[in-house]
């Protein structure tokens, strides 16, 4: 295991907040979903290397859930955090805020679970750091995990029988 055995969420904390422009919209003058997701993928690549210390690799997106719409004439701030360990897996929680830079108003415009793997210079899953929630939102998610471990495994046994049917 590289570094100590435990670590607080807010170690492996990622603030990003980027100005919405024109070329950043899709036709309704609202941000790509595409360029928030990647903006999301970024943000919790940083937050699962920060906690391993080790090169990480993306293993799932549980989902994108879009909640408000971002404007153009908003700023976006990406939030992320490791919010649960395995024994090389990370779950990263992303919140993105949308704040309208002309009145203040934030809004929570989107949440996102996404897992890593820390990976040794082999290529190999090694062993994470413990994670140690503090605030009540760091607690509530640790506390959840397990039910959302349980929806990805399914979701994977799924996804593995339907490529076995999908031709190519």
């Amino acid at each position: 295991m590289v570094g100590r055995a435990e670590k607080k969420c807010s170690e492996s904390l990622v603030i990003k907040t980027s100005r919405v422009f024109p070329l950043d919209t899709n036709n309704h003058n609202t941000l790509f979903g595409g360029k928030l997701m990647s903006y999301i993928d970024d943000v919790a690549s940083i937050s699962a290397a920060k906690h391993s210390r080790c090169e990480v690799v993306t293993a799932s997106t549980d989902s994108v859930d879009f909640l408000v719409p971002i404007r153009q004439s908003d700023s976006v701030s990406l939030k992320s955090y490791v919010s649960s360990v395995g024994r090389s897996s990370m779950e990263v929680f992303v919140k993105v805020i949308a704040e309208d830079l002309r009145t203040g108003e934030r809004k929570l415009a989107a949440t996102s679970f996404l897992t890593f793997v820390a990976l040794d210079d082999q290529g190999k899953p090694v062993q994470v750091p413990k994670v140690i929630p503090e605030s009540d939102e760091e607690v509530m998610l640790n506390n959840t995990a397990g039910q959302r471990i349980n929806v990805r495994k399914e979701r994977r046994e799924h996804s593995e029988a339907f490529a076995n049917v999908v031709t190519l």
